[in-house]
This record gives structure tokens, sequence and C-alpha cells, in this order.
């Protein structure tokens, strides 16, 4: 055999066992599964689709990369647009927009001063923005046993708060409480100071914060006191698992003459459309209460919640 006829058959050899152009390609059922991953949206179910795509066919994990980082590439740019939206919506929002809230209605029982069960009441509404975030709260117990009041507790409260990084904002803080039975017909809180969110990721926030404050007490008797104090309070969320949560707020008014000391613990659980049940226990403790009150007070609560 000459020269030239060995060269051709060791060529026409090479052809058949080169892969053709169809061989290099993913299985197009394959393909159809990355594709529907893909147009689901779930950027985990395209991952693990690929992931699975690289066991079964080994040989095309050049292509599978490929078909990952256009993805990403596409997702990314989904993403900055999607966000760039939400920001330029954010930026024109009125006054009344992006408000968010939610409203509770239950029943509560209480020890310590009064001991008793009834109503409870509550409504919180929050506006986040860039840089701001606003939060209003107002919560009523209330109970009467023939025709004369043993329960009256009322809160209000509103914080403003601005972002200076990314983790570390300043707050603003007032407040107005009324609680006869532990003898003040009126209690006004302001506070300003400095916060940090030590945790913040999705299923976890825990949030510090501590500044100067003013107060002032209006007595049941007449009398009344104001004095400077000092605010530290926490904001801790725990979202256990997709429809249970776990929260715990606690507050410290620090000065002279009567400290006041707030501990709520909650557990929340998702019931589905926008409803929910939630179970709290609250704990306050003033070190020097009016004359006839007692120092702790309790407070357990068992509300529906409606998110809108």
């Amino acid at each position: 055999m000459s020269n030239f006829n060995m060269l051709s058959a060791v060529f026409a050899a090479s052809l058949i066992a080169l892969p053709t152009a169809a061989q290099a390609e993913l299985p197009e059922p394959v393909r159809a599964m990355i594709d529907a991953a893909i147009a689901s949206g779930d950027e985990d179910a395209v991952r693990t689709v690929i992931d699975l795509a690289r066991t079964t066919n080994p040989d095309d994990a050049g292509e599978l990369d490929t078909i990952l980082a256009s993805y990403e590439t596409d997702l990314a740019a989904a993403n900055a647009e999607a966000a760039a939206i939400e920001e330029a919506e954010m930026r024109n929002a009125g006054l009344f927009d992006n408000w968010s809230g939610q409203g509770q209605l239950g029943a509560f029982r209480s020890t310590g001063n009064s001991s008793n069960t009834g109503i409870t009441a509550g409504l919180s509404l929050e506006r986040v923005g860039i840089d701001w975030r606003h939060k209003l709260t107002g919560l009523v117990d209330y109970q009467e046993t023939g025709g004369v009041t043993t329960r009256e507790q009322f809160l209000a409260a509103y914080e403003a708060n601005y972002n200076v990084s990314e983790r570390l904002f300043v707050y603003g803080l007032a407040q107005y409480e009324r609680d006869t039975f532990q003898g003040f017909s009126a209690r006004y809180s302001g506070s300003g100071g400095i916060g940090y969110r030590v945790i913040d990721n999705e299923n976890m926030q825990l949030a510090v914060k501590a500044g100067p404050a003013y107060r002032q007490t209006e007595f049941v008797n007449g009398l009344s006191d104001s004095s400077i104090a000092g605010l530290a309070a926490l904001d801790f969320d725990w979202q256990i698992a997709e429809n249970l949560k776990l929260t715990e707020d606690a507050s410290a008014f620090i000065q002279s003459g009567n400290s006041t000391y707030v501990s709520t613990t909650g557990l929340t659980a998702a019931l589905g459309g926008g409803l929910s049940a939630s179970l709290s226990y609250t704990v306050e403790h003033d070190t020097n209460p009016p004359l006839g009150a007692v120092q702790t007070d309790t407070l357990s609560r068992v509300t529906v919640i409606y998110d809108f």
C-alpha cells in the first residue's frame, strides 16, 4: 500500500472515531429539562438540574458550564434591573406609599397590679425606604367587669431610623403609655441614639440600640415627675421554620427614682391567607413604682394577626 493510501485509511478511521456534532451536543431531553428549570424562575432548581446533568452526561461538562455561565449572567442582569426599579419606586414614593402593617385581636391574662382576663387589640405600620424606616405602633388591653374597668392599658409609639451604613443606624423614638393600675395616667418618653444590626440575614435579625432619653410621668394622684434617663433595647427575630417565627423585644429605661424594664417574647405561626396566630408573654418591672403598686406585671396574650 502506498503512503498516500495508508494516510487516507488512517484519516478515514480517525473520522469514524471522532464524535459527530450531534453526539457532542446535550441530549434533547436533558436540554429540555434545563430549559424548563430556567423558565420556572427557580434558581435552586436550575442549579440542581445542571448538577444532575453533569453526573449523567460527564462528556458534556463544557456545554453545561457555558449554559450555567449564560444563566448566571442573565440572572445578575435581571436582579440588577429589578433592584434599580425598586429603588426608583422607593425614591419617588409619596408620603402615604409603601406602608405595610398588621392588625391583631385576641385575649390577655394579666398578673401583678391587676389579675384578670380581657381583650387585646393592636396595630402596627411600617414604611421602609432607601435610607429611612418609619414604624408606628398602637396596643390596647381592656377588661370590664360589672360595669367597672379592671384593666386599662394603652401604648402608642413612633420610631424613625436612618441608615448610616448597611448595619449602623441612628434612631428617634416617641412613646406614650397609660396604665392606671400601675399608678400613672400618662407616661411620655422620648429618646434618640445609635443602633447596630448585629445579625441581618434571611432567617435571623438582631438589632441593638442605646441613647439618652427623657421621661415625664403623670400619676393618678395628680402629681407628676420628669427626669433624664437612658434607653437600651434589642429587637430579635428568628424564622425557625417556614411558618414559625420567634421574636424577642426588650427595653430598659434607666433613671434615678424609677427604672422600667420590659421583655416580650413571642411565637407566631403562619396560618395562610395573611393570617397568623401569636402567643406572647410580657414582663414589665418598675424598680420604684407609685405607692400601692407592685413592681412586676406580667401579661400573656393569644391573638390572631392579619398582615396587609
